[in-house]
């Protein structure tokens, strides 16, 4: 009974989740009255008029797209130069969103797991091109046998996203968000029953569900869990003291902001959720603070060989010989943009959309500049938080240092 109904359920799951559509009660919501709060801090003073030129950005933003918080970072080389908030973390205490306001990052957790991949593969322990059986002493699907690394990486291993998911049962808990995964191998059993889209290498198909799958290939490969590997090869050597787990018990929970669902000018909380089971490809929570602290280790040489860098921000090729349709690096997306007034802008990015909230990280190699934004709301589009960081971006390179 309980399978049928999540068949028949699934459609309409996938309808409305792709849209970001979620039904809501009328009551409970909120509105952002009078004076919104703005804070910001330049720890280089050649960067302050471009923080000032910056803050007021994000202040028109915020308002624009109706967002109850917008919080930002900027590094260049392995220095933090410049942090601002507006907005609330919290609307009806009315506490003002900082730079250390914590959020949750959705897909910009692929960058994370990336950059742990990266070390492995630098160090020869991971080869990107052999089949996971090499690797996984149980392969639970055996369809993912011949899968590899590179390709669960760059999205082509044909692995269902979160709607195409086939393993009804792990549909449901995936709706449901209320099951707890300590370990992510535990957590492959939520599509472990579900076929491949394709044959793998042939075609693109975006899968946050295969990041999970490589995230347990990395825990296998290193011994350890793939929380003990983040810690170990990310967090750690980058200083990220505020970035752990949706779900996981931590006390700097309590420096989550509320996230919230919008509607028109209307707030309204989400209702708790555990989002243990994405993890890899979607579960952290961290602040613009800490991941421009990621960024920073990408621009220190003794972090990452200059070959691997270049190797993982290199769009990938599928089996005909033809660039996927995004541009898609290994969990990272690489940008070319002439932007007026800072000339060719190269950088890779990823960002991220999760229960009531946003997120970006982009590094921009030739400026060694590190940015990050997140917000406790969602765009109604997506890629306008593209039209705002272009000319965030520029105010830096134009006005900055």
């Amino acid at each position: 009974m309980l399978v049928f109904a999540v068949w028949a359920l699934a459609p309409v799951y996938q309808f409305y989740s792709h849209r970001g559509i979620t039904p809501m009660p009328p009551w409970g919501w909120l509105a952002i009255d009078g004076a919104v709060p703005e804070i910001q801090k330049a720890f280089d003073p050649h960067y302050e008029a471009a923080g000032n030129l910056a803050l007021q950005r994000m202040a028109d933003y915020r308002s624009e797209a109706n967002l109850s918080s917008l919080s930002a970072a900027v590094a260049v080389g392995s220095e933090l130069v410049w942090v601002g908030a507006v907005g609330f973390s919290d609307i009806a205490s009315r506490t003002p969103a900082t730079p250390e306001t914590l959020y949750r990052i959705g897909s910009t957790s692929k960058a994370l797991t990336a950059t742990a991949l990266a070390r492995l593969v630098d160090r020869g322990e991971i080869d990107l091109d052999r089949p996971l059986s090499f690797y996984l002493a149980n392969v639970a699907n055996p369809a993912w046998s011949n899968v590899t690394a590179r390709q669960l990486a760059s999205h082509s291993a044909g692995i269902p996203h979160y709607g195409e998911n086939k393993d009804f049962a792990g549909l449901y808990r995936s709706v449901a968000l209320n099951h707890h995964y300590d370990d992510v191998r535990n957590a492959l059993s939520v599509f472990d029953r579900s076929p491949l889209l394709f044959d793998s290498g042939t075609d693109f198909h975006y899968s946050s569900l295969g990041t999970v799958l490589l995230g347990a290939v990395m825990s296998d490969v290193s011994g350890i869990s793939y929380r003990e590997l983040m810690s170990r090869e990310v967090f750690e050597p980058a200083g990220m003291v505020s970035t752990f787990p949706d779900g996981d018990d931590d006390p700097r929970e309590n420096g989550l902001a509320t996230l919230y669902y919008t509607d028109g000018r209307r707030f309204r909380p989400w209702r708790k959720v555990d989002l243990s089971h994405r993890l890899p490809g979607g579960g952290f929570i961290s602040s613009p603070t800490d991941l421009v602290r990621l960024g920073k280790i990408y621009f220190d040489g003794g972090y990452l060989s200059e070959e691997t860098k270049r190797h993982f921000w290199m769009p990938q090729l599928l089996a005909d010989g033809t660039v996927n349709e995004q541009d898609y690096a290994l969990g990272w997306r690489w940008r070319e943009w002439n932007i007026e007034g800072a000339g060719l802008a190269r950088n890779a990015n990823h960002g991220g959309v999760s229960r009531g909230s946003q997120c970006w990280l982009l590094l921009y190699p030739d400026y060694l500049m590190s940015m990050a934004f997140c917000t406790n709301a969602k765009t109604e589009e997506f890629g306008t938080f593209g039209q705002f960081y272009e000319p965030f971006f520029k105010s830096f390179v134009s006005t900055g240092g």
